[in-house]
């Protein structure tokens, strides 16, 4: 390794461990130490879970500014519960399809594995806040869908920053559309545990209810689809609770790294897509949809 490259490692280091250190100091209970594990580095200095073949500028840009789809569900509930099967085998034993999702820390994609070991969806991270576009959307985006994947993109919400329509329109503005072509799914909403402060962001349940509305009518409005919402129950219990009932327009994604999907978050019957781990066949996190490919396909086309 040359000294210009060990001195990019420890600059991305540095800027992993300062955004991880954060986000560790604002949980409000300690977490188990495994689900510190984006914290860690190899012998080299480079973080683990980002793929080793991005340039380290961009690299930088990744771990302070890409908050994965569940990365805050792991810092404050964990994940030491993890499957002992693979999406495929799910969804072969349940009749469930198996799919991925990924965002920057992924960079390039070998879409071809992933489809060839059984992923037949994903979900894309296009955006967050109002702020930060994946720099491999493009390869990700298009790569899955080349493939042959259903495939669709996420925004990952800070309701503190700008109102829900603001980030809806900056989402849609940036890859987060949908067309209505068999192979495209509405976009997804990831609300979550604040990377960068309170858990709830600074707002009421009714206030969070109200931002999740903004954001749902205005992507609707944009789009004709109302947004797939991406949450854990303990999170939405929290910060929602009963305020806001969402489960009449928006299927529900749920995050729970355990054998099954649990208790679901208030007034939803039953969920779209579970996220079981963090880890597994495909690159980012597994998914299955809670249905056969037929259903996967009509929710695609709306």
């Amino acid at each position: 390794m040359t000294a210009n490259t060990s001195w990019k490692r420890l600059f991305v280091t540095l800027a992993l461990t300062s955004c991880i250190v954060t986000g560790i100091a604002q949980a409000q209970n300690d977490p188990p130490a495994d689900a510190r594990a984006d914290a860690r580095v190899d012998a080299t200095g480079w973080p683990l879970g980002l793929n080793p073949q991005i340039a380290p500028d961009t690299a930088a840009l990744i771990v302070t500014e890409d908050h994965p789809m569940g990365s805050q569900i792991r810092l404050h509930e964990g994940n030491r519960q993890q499957m002992l099967f693979s999406a495929p085998a799910i969804a072969a034993a349940t009749g469930s399809v198996a799919g991925m999702d990924v965002s920057g820390w992924q960079g390039n994609v070998n879409w071809s594995g992933a489809w060839g070991n059984g992923a037949r969806f994903a979900y894309v991270k296009a955006t967050e806040s109002t702020n930060y576009t994946n720099p491999y959307f493009a390869q990700q985006y298009n790569g899955s869908y080349n493939v042959g994947m259903i495939r669709g993109a996420y925004h990952f919400a800070h309701p503190n920053v700008s109102s829900g329509a603001t980030q809806a329109n900056y989402f849609v503005n940036n890859g987060g559309g949908w067309s209505r072509d068999g192979k495209t799914l509405p976009g997804a909403l990831d609300i979550e545990y604040n990377p960068n402060g309170s858990t709830c962001y600074g707002l009421s349940q009714s206030g969070m209810a109200a931002w999740i509305a903004s954001f749902s009518n205005q992507y609707y409005a944009r789009t004709g689809r109302w947004p797939v919402i991406y949450t854990s129950t303990s999170w939405w219990s929290q910060c929602v609770g009963t305020a806001g009932n969402f489960s009449n327009n928006s299927p529900l994604w749920v995050a729970r790294y355990a054998g099954s999907a649990g208790t679901l978050p208030y007034a939803w019957g039953y969920y779209t897509i579970w996220q079981y781990s963090d880890t597994g066949t495909f690159p980012g996190d597994q998914n299955v949809f809670n249905g056969a490919y037929d259903r996967l396909q009509a929710l695609s086309n709306g």
